[in-house]
This record gives C-alpha cells, sequence and structure tokens, in this order.
C-alpha cells in the first residue's frame, strides 16, 4: 500500500477541516446556529490553509475565471458574522458550488472521482496509525481510494 505522508501541519490541517465540517453540520442541524456556522467556517478556512498551504490557498480563491464564486463564499461568510445566517448561508452555498462546481459536473460527466480517490488513499495513510482500528480503516480507505479512481490524474492544471 502506498503510503502517502502529510507533515505535521497538514495533520493538523486535516483536524481541522474535520472540525470545521463537523460544527458546519451541527449548525445546520441546529437551524442555523450562528456561533457553531461561524466557528466551523474559520476552523475549515484555517484547516485548508494549514493543509495546502497560504500560496495555493491564495491561488484557488485568486483564480479569475472563480471571482464570482469566491466573492460568494466570502460574503457568506461575512454575513454569517454579522448575525444574518440564513441569507449569508445561502450566499455562501452559492459560493461553493460555483467554485466546487466544476469537480461535481466532471464526476458526472466522466464517471470518475480521480482526486476523490487520492484523498482517500492520502487519508488511508494517515489512519494506518491509529492504534487497533488503524490497518482496518486504511484498508477499507484504500479500497474507497480504489474503486474511485486514485490512480487516474485529473485536473493537471489546478494549484491544488
Amino acid at each position: 500500500m502506498p503510503t502517502y505522508w502529510l507533515s505535521d501541519s497538514q495533520k493538523f490541517g486535516v483536524g481541522f477541516c474535520t472540525g470545521g465540517f463537523f460544527f458546519l453540520l451541527f449548525g445546520l442541524i441546529l437551524f442555523f446556529d450562528r456561533a457553531l456556522l461561524a466557528m466551523g467556517n474559520i476552523l475549515f478556512l484555517i484547516g485548508v490553509t494549514l493543509l495546502l498551504g497560504p500560496t495555493r490557498t491564495f491561488a484557488f480563491f485568486a483564480r479569475k475565471q472563480k471571482w464570482r464564486g469566491s466573492l460568494a463564499f466570502w460574503a457568506g461568510i461575512l454575513l454569517i458574522l454579522i448575525k444574518w445566517t440564513f441569507v449569508g448561508f445561502a450566499v455562501e452555498s452559492y459560493g461553493i458550488f460555483v467554485l466546487f462546481g466544476e469537480y461535481v459536473s466532471a464526476f458526472i460527466a466522466t464517471g470518475e472521482l480521480g482526486w476523490w480517490g487520492r484523498f482517500f488513499k492520502t487519508i488511508a495513510g494517515f489512519a494506518y496509525n491509529i492504534p487497533v482500528v488503524g490497518p482496518y480503516l486504511a484498508r477499507a480507505l484504500q479500497v474507497a481510494g480504489d474503486k474511485a479512481g486514485a490512480n487516474e490524474r485529473a485536473h493537471k492544471d489546478l494549484p491544488v
């Protein structure tokens, strides 16, 4: 099984992204709780910055062809922080759709999940070190990565 090594800061980035995801999920479950959504956004942004690095994160959000999505994403976060929770979440969701919509359409059109498979394999290498359940969890993630097409190299021109 090939192992993808993560640096310590990237491991923290994975943790922050996971925490941000769960805070966002709980914020939605609790009927758009402003504090949980704001904390989820902040944790997710910190995690992405630690995972990709500041220059790659900036390059992703500053792409000329995605300026509307970036603007909507950041405006949605700002609206959530100033207590316009539902409107902010709707604007932020639009921004996420514009930023990541090309990936979804590529998955639907080709049926290939190239980067998604690589993601599963990277997390499998990280999960292998978890005591007791690590090898089993890593094997399940490895199989998921193989099913998702981790061996194909899609979107070579993207900065992430």
